[in-house]
């Protein structure tokens, strides 16, 4: 509606400007062939009486009295004022040596007149103001047009200029009164143009509110909206269309719903039903492992792998477990008060045998003279780390000969946050891969073995316990540069985090070419 009015306002103003200056300019050009008539018919008229004028006639005085009385007085009856200034090139009409219709203000004659009569001779006409003594005796100005030209008094054989002083009242009352009209004219247009959208605009922009509102709605979960169909207009038929996109949607999402709640189901049933014949597996494997020195090699090698892998499925089994527990939504925390550099170091301790079968070295870089504390659940932050630190020793081979197999584990923290980040210098991460890492089962590099004996489900896990938090985890990574994952965690749980006291991309990270 704003738009609208605006628009048409415009529109209005224009179109109004236009018809005001073509009147305006009618009006004038009208009155000025009007005036110029008339004064060239009064200087014809004077022209002649001058011409009969006796020979003998010498007094210039009295011929121009005889002149411009008459003319005086007939601009009295018909609304013009005379002024009679010469001879010419004397400057008189300046000095006061001038007759003229009493009450007028000789200065009516604009100079650009008298000065373009110094020069040529031919008749010529202006604007200007006539200003003039009132019947009040107040001093009045209006518009008008003064016309000039000049006659040749026989008795001094001189030219004076007679001007002609036509006041423009009426063309100026007449223009008054048609801006009026214009101006009321365009009020009452722009009134209707806004009682005409704002209808058109509540047409159109009830319906899309409505629409909005259900959309709402159905953002909200109450699939069960829909909107309400009247007419057979274009209105009607999107408000059909939208009722049968929200119940294809309804569909779909109750399908997906179904389907991930018998996925859900069906990894927490085959997890638990695992359990007892694993238990069974695992006391028949540590039997066969206890006795391995009594088989012959290859007997002996076979039941050191049946435990290795036993391990492995146990583990498999536990973050299975773990992963229906978070899709159930039955994950708690037990929060304390945690100091990451103090887990930091208990994680780099434990894994450091591994580190050392890999070749990787271990370092830890944390602030000593402060703790980095956070409102956390310790054996979940512990999970997150150890993963982190051992996907980072799986990685941490330089692909270039001589590089820096070393994992550094930075810690940091201010007084919103506290943060921890694993930095390697190993494989890197393609682009993409930096989202795509923290998917279940996912492998960069699908040849790659898993020798820490990982389940591919760790990065998953430590996702969700990351998000149990409020907290953030992300990876960063370029070919041939290494990684650096970050976790980073509130002060306090529930509290929102802004930024992170450890940068994403790391310092020694080169600048992309």
């Amino acid at each position: 509606m704003i738009s609208t009015l605006l628009l048409s306002a415009t529109v209005v103003g224009v179109v109004g400007w236009l018809l005001l200056q073509q009147t305006r300019d009618g009006l004038l050009d009208q009155r000025v062939d009007t005036v110029v008539a008339e004064a060239v018919n009064e200087t014809e008229d004077a022209r002649t009486r001058l011409q009969s004028t006796p020979f003998n006639d010498v007094d210039a005085a009295q011929q121009q009295r005889a002149l411009v009385e008459p003319i005086i007085a007939r601009g009295a009856g018909r609304d013009f004022a005379v002024v009679l200034a010469g001879p010419s090139g004397s400057g008189v009409l300046r000095e006061g040596g001038a007759t003229y219709t009493p009450g007028l203000d000789r200065t009516s004659v604009p100079d650009s007149l008298v000065e373009h009569f110094s020069e040529v001779a031919e008749p010529a006409w202006t604007y200007t103001r006539i200003r003039r003594e009132g019947p009040d005796g107040a001093r009045v100005a209006e518009p008008g047009v003064v016309v000039g030209s000049q006659v040749t008094l026989p008795a001094d054989g001189r030219t004076y200029t007679l001007y002609l002083l036509f006041p423009l009242s009426g063309e100026e009352r007449t223009l008054d009164l048609v801006s009026r009209a214009l101006l009321t004219a365009g009020s009452l247009l722009l009134v209707l143009v806004a009682g005409v959208a704002w209808l058109v605009t509540r047409q159109v922009v009830t319906p899309v509110r409505l629409a909005r509102e259900v959309a709402e709605r159905l953002a909200a979960g109450r699939l069960r909206e829909r909107l309400v169909v009247k007419g057979e207009d274009d209105l009607a038929r999107l408000a059909t269309s939208f009722n049968q996109m929200a119940t294809n949607l309804q569909r779909q999402i109750r399908q997906l719903e179904e389907l991930s709640r018998v996925q859900r189901r069906f990894v927490s049933d085959v997890s638990h039903e695992l359990r007892t014949p694993l238990t069974t597996v695992r006391m028949a494997g540590d039997v066969l492992h206890d006795a391995r020195e009594d088989f012959d090699p290859v007997s002996a090698r076979a039941a050191e792998l049946l435990q290795v892998e036993l391990d492995r499925f146990e583990t498999l089994l536990v973050d299975l477990l773990e992963i229906s527990r978070f899709d159930a939504g039955a994950a708690v925390l037990d929060l304390d008060d945690v100091n990451l550099s103090d887990v930091a170091h208990r994680i780099v301790d434990s894994t450091m045998p591994l580190a050392s079968q890999r070749g990787v070295h271990l370092l830890v870089r944390a602030p000593q003279d402060r703790p980095c504390l956070a409102e956390a659940d310790v054996r979940r932050v512990e999970r997150i780390l150890r993963n982190l630190v051992t996907n980072a020793i799986d990685h941490a081979a330089p692909e270039v000969p001589g590089g820096r197999a070393e994992v550094v584990v930075h810690v940091a923290g201010d007084q919103h946050s506290a943060a921890v980040a694993v930095r390697d210098h190993g494989v890197g991460l393609a682009p993409g891969e930096s989202a795509m890492v923290f998917n279940r089962f996912w492998r960069a590099d699908p040849a790659r073995a898993r020798t820490s004996g990982g389940t591919g489900l760790g990065l998953a896990i430590a996702l969700e316990d990351t998000h149990l938090h409020g907290g953030w985890l992300q990876a960063w990574g370029r070919p041939g540069e290494g990684a650096q994952f970050r976790l980073t965690l509130p002060r306090r749980v529930g509290e929102p985090l802004r930024r992170s006291p450890i940068t994403l991309i790391p310092d020694d990270a080169e600048e992309p070419v």
